[in-house]
């Protein structure tokens, strides 16, 4: 995963002083953070909070069929009895907790580098807007073990008694655990659709995806003084199959859907928000949307989250599964990797689809 998207990154770096500002210290909203609807089209669009996110039982033996119906009708869902332990996900925020309250000058030390993936910085879709986000996170592929060292050498244990990496490592811990919760919902999913493990032969001989690739993101959305006139994150969708996350009991994360507007995805104890990215929009032939997404801030509490960005093996050929295309309903998409999507998205931002659409090779 880091050589593969280190690849893709070079071609389209960004680096730390896009933002110049430690948010945790302003008291008035900056210029630079003020956005309006020349600066975003979605931004002004208003919120419809009458609908609710379905939240599905994962225990439930109707769950595959509940999944699907959430993912054609909004691309997301809310997953209870998942099975990652509740001590994990504790583990994890107070992980995201203890980093983003480090003075600034501690953060910099494990900076992204600007043709890099892992590590400290602002968040990569930043670079496609003229205004700054509020903001900032923490990336991690592969071991975190060096950028850790960075932030809590030996003498400073004290900061980060639960997720020190010598004493615990809880993102080893959380991957593991996000990688099988990722291959057993992809499941859910494809079954909603008639398709079985012997369709998909990328999935390897016991179907569990082995050699899928990951990206973890800590996010942190501190206290805005002026949260109507600013954005957290931007409206995009995932370049993923899947994007499994886990956001604290501050509300923030809202999703778009047509006819209604966005919806504001309010945080059930325990429970994981899962949407669909752009690759798994691909392979369904466009039946499941990969959905819109932002995150607005708060003036009263600071917001974290964790993200599972999880995708298939670089080299796998992802195309509209043979079974959900007919001469009624041909492929909508030409076959790409990951490696070559993201590269696209990285030029292309929300319009990567469109460019990849099977019309484009005539």
């Amino acid at each position: 995963m880091p050589s593969m998207l280190t690849d893709v990154f070079r071609a389209h770096p960004i680096s730390l002083s896009h933002q110049t500002h430690d948010l945790t210290s302003l008291r008035q909203l900056p210029d630079s953070f003020t956005w309006t609807h020349e600066d975003d089209l979605l931004f002004s669009a208003a919120s419809n909070d009458q609908n609710t996110l379905p939240v599905i039982d994962l225990s439930d033996h109707a769950a595959a069929a509940a999944i699907g119906r959430a993912c054609m009708s909004w691309g997301a869902f809310q997953v209870t009895n998942h099975g990652v332990p509740l001590s994990l996900l504790d583990d994890i925020e107070s992980l995201t907790v203890s980093l983003f309250r480090l003075p600034a000058h501690r953060k910099m030390r494990a900076a992204r580098p600007v043709d890099g993936v892992s590590g400290y910085g602002v968040a990569r879709i930043a670079s496609f807007f003229h205004k700054q986000m509020w903001s900032e996170g923490f990336t991690v592929t592969g071991s975190a073990r060096d950028h850790f060292r960075k932030l809590w050498p030996l003498h400073h244990l004290k900061y980060c008694i639960y997720s020190y990496p010598f004493n615990s490592d809880v993102i080893k811990e959380y991957e593991e655990h996000m990688q099988k919760l990722a291959t057993k919902l992809m499941w859910l999913v494809l079954s909603s659709l008639g398709v079985t493990e012997a369709d998909i032969k990328w999935a390897g001989p016991n179907s569990d995806f082995n050699g899928a690739q990951a990206a973890i993101q800590l996010n942190h959305y501190p206290v805005c003084p002026e949260p109507d006139r600013a954005m957290g994150l931007a409206a995009h969708t995932d370049s993923t199959l899947l994007t499994v996350l886990y956001q604290n009991i501050t509300a923030g994360l809202q999703v778009f859907k047509d006819g209604v507007g966005w919806l504001t995805v309010s945080p059930i104890p325990g429970s994981l928000v899962v949407n669909i990215g752009d690759l798994l929009h691909i392979l369904s032939n466009g039946r499941l949307p990969s959905v819109l997404h932002r995150v607005r801030v708060n003036k009263n509490r600071s917001r974290f989250s964790v993200a599972y960005l999880w995708g298939p093996q670089s080299d796998v050929q992802i195309s509209p599964i043979w079974k959900l295309v007919s001469p009624v309903e041909p492929p909508l998409y030409r076959p790409v990797t990951w490696k070559e999507y993201l590269r696209t998205k990285a030029t292309h931002f929300n319009n990567a689809l469109s460019v990849i659409r099977a019309h484009q090779q005539e």
